[in-house]
């Protein structure tokens, strides 16, 4: 076990606090001391802890409490909850409440300084799990992301001029047939509706289609292409500062 480990046991019994001190002197442990969770509270905030012992009855907050806000302030850190015998509900709190162990008390110095060495030691692997996972998974990702952002960009760059093209020469050729197609019909649709309206009002029914039908072959031969070279623009631009910034990271 490394040196300067750092304790904080938080109990409101001064026997307990020395014994601990005591049983840790010989394990190159240095042991924080509080009164209450409160106290605890205000150590945790003014100084880095490699574990916490807090006593589950106390007066002011529980030990419950004092575990359930230590893991809010800081996730991760391991706390331990020291409760007597038989309190079975106690235990449930305590995992619910994310704390690493439950001792029941009586304690020994030997369940103690036991105590102290599994949390120490689960404690040390998870933090080198911490330092190795970038090494072995975030860098095969970044070496994979780099090549297909690159010929993303490349597709992105070829792509772009026949989508372009195709809003600017396909849309007004779509546009003029729907133009044609409809005006077409539109003759027949009157002659159907003569025999049973007058030709004044079938005159008057068809002029709103017929308006709407120029409309439509207006916005398909004429704002489509524009939008079209708007787009071709766009792609164009997005497709070069991609490009650039690859180059100019490389």
């Amino acid at each position: 076990m490394s040196s300067a480990r750092r304790i904080l046991l938080v109990d409101n019994d001064p026997a307990v606090r020395k014994s601990f001190e005591q049983v840790l002197s010989g394990k190159a442990c240095d042991v924080v001391t509080a009164s209450s969770g409160e106290d605890a509270l205000w150590q945790l905030g003014h100084g880095a802890y490699d574990a916490v012992f807090t006593d589950m009855v106390m007066r002011g907050m529980s030990g419950l409490e004092v575990a359930e806000e230590i893991q809010a302030r800081r996730p991760g850190l391991p706390v331990v909850i020291l409760g007597a015998e038989g309190s079975g509900a106690a235990q449930e709190g305590a995992a619910a409440a994310g704390v690493a162990e439950f001792l029941r008390k009586p304690l020994s110095p030997e369940r103690v300084a036991a105590a102290v060495d599994r949390v120490l030691q689960a404690r040390e692997s998870v933090a080198v799990l911490q330092r190795q996972t970038p090494l072995a998974e975030v860098a095969p990702a970044q070496a994979i992301s780099e090549p297909v952002a690159r010929l993303k960009g490349v597709v992105l760059f070829l792509l772009a001029p026949f989508i372009g093209l195709a809003y600017i020469l396909i849309f007004p050729v779509v546009g003029l047939g729907m133009l044609a197609s409809l005006v077409q019909q539109e003759p027949e649709k009157a002659e159907a509706l003569r025999p049973a309206a007058p030709a004044g009002g079938s005159v008057l029914k068809a002029i709103p289609t017929m308006l709407a039908v120029i409309l439509i072959g207006v916005v398909c031969a004429v704002v489509v292409p524009v939008l079209g070279i708007g787009l071709l623009l766009w792609l164009s631009i997005e497709a070069w500062g991609r490009l650039g910034a690859k180059a100019m990271r490389t």
